[in-house]
């Protein structure tokens, strides 16, 4: 695989450089230690979206960038996942967590093996998978923050955010699962 160095592959490189600066500043021991981890978050969030969008306008897409992009997404979700159940001690932060982590790892196994048999078009990224994304996202952002947010309870609306992504996830899988197999089927 040929590595390609352009603006969109810098942005998904920028998002794994963030991941520590993230579990850093989160853990940090100074005043609003969790807020400023929130924005770095939010950040590279932003990234994720700007990378996509500035490789299909300048048409600098590549195969190291289609390889790098959901690599970083999964780190950076799976770490600060980890960090949110660390941080609430919530048995419903745990079982979304474990559902989120389970689901990103079952359909990479299972884009790994589509890829094999020649039909990995049958799970590419669908509309749910990305409101799934982005309502996890959300969720992650505010259970970050975990101080009032404009007189609102961050962490009760992540909680709920991160319960209806852990949802969709599930309904995404087993979207996911049902092409695969359909396609994988002998007829």
């Amino acid at each position: 695989m040929t590595i390609t160095i352009n603006i969109p592959n810098l942005l998904t490189l920028l998002r794994i450089v963030l991941i520590p600066l993230v579990v850093v500043v989160f853990y940090a021991p100074v005043p609003h230690a969790s807020p400023v981890s929130a924005v770095i978050f939010a950040v590279a969030g932003i990234t994720d979206w700007f990378d996509g969008y500035l490789a299909r306008r300048l048409e600098q897409t590549s195969p190291f960038g289609a390889f790098l992009d959901p690599v970083a997404d999964k780190l950076m979700v799976a770490v600060v996942l980890v960090m949110v159940v660390d941080a609430h001690h919530n048995l419903l932060l745990v079982l979304s967590a474990m559902v989120i982590i389970g689901r990103e790892i079952t359909i990479s196994a299972l884009r790994e093996w589509m890829a094999e048999i020649g039909e990995r078009a049958r799970v590419a990224v669908s509309y749910l998978g990305k409101v799934k994304t982005t309502v996890q996202m959300f969720a992650l952002f505010f259970l970050l923050w975990r101080e009032p947010l404009l007189g609102l309870n961050a962490q009760a609306i992540g909680e709920v955010l991160l319960v209806i992504a852990a949802a969709l996830t599930l309904w995404s899988m087993v979207n996911y699962l049902r092409a695969a197999f359909s396609s994988a089927s002998p007829a």
